[in-house]
């Protein structure tokens, strides 16, 4: 004979096989085999005792919030930097702002040159090197909304994957910045 206890909640606490168990305790409720090893495989839920019968509740499933997972992933991606020419460039948001303004720089004074620090330390750069730089940064940057766009698009017409989240982003391995550098 199967049998199972249930705590004062009514979930299940306890199973016994007669066969095995020399003492049942008084408490505990007679279970078919079917019902006994359910109870023991099924395990996508909590068995209960609910009005005299043993029942299996479902698990609270947490839904997904895929457009904020997108978001994650695509700011992973977008701050984890860039090679341009062989410069390890930083595409944080402060970054981005950064680089921002000294393009600004080069369009009002074509004749810039700056002290700009890379992941590798500084260099001395002029307006090619900066407008590439800015350009660069800018592709990159719309490269991963853009990748997020589609994964939205993907998950509103049914087509969505898990794959798809870690595929299709733009080039931007982490580049490791040298800690003697910075």
């Amino acid at each position: 004979m199967k049998y199972a206890t249930f705590n004062d909640a009514g979930e299940l606490n306890g199973r016994y096989d007669s066969t095995i168990h020399s003492a049942i305790p008084e408490a505990a409720i007679e279970l078919s085999e079917e019902l006994y090893m359910a109870t023991r495989t099924e395990n996508d839920g909590i068995w209960m005792l609910v009005d005299g019968k043993v029942v299996k509740t479902r698990l609270f499933q947490v839904e997904t919030d895929y457009p904020a997972l997108f978001a994650v992933e695509r700011f992973a991606h977008e701050v984890s930097g860039i090679c341009v020419d062989g410069l390890y460039i930083e595409t944080t948001r402060d970054s981005q702002a950064l680089i921002a303004s000294t393009a600004l720089s080069v369009m009002l004074d074509p004749e810039y040159r700056c002290n700009f620090k890379t992941l590798r330390g500084f260099v001395e750069i002029g307006s090619e090197q900066i407008l590439a730089i800015a350009k660069a940064v800018r592709v990159h940057i719309q490269a991963c909304f853009d990748r997020e766009h589609v994964l939205l698009q993907a998950l509103e017409n049914g087509t969505y994957s898990s794959e798809m989240l870690t595929e299709g982003w733009p080039d931007s391995s982490p580049v490791q910045p040298n800690p003697a550098l910075q």
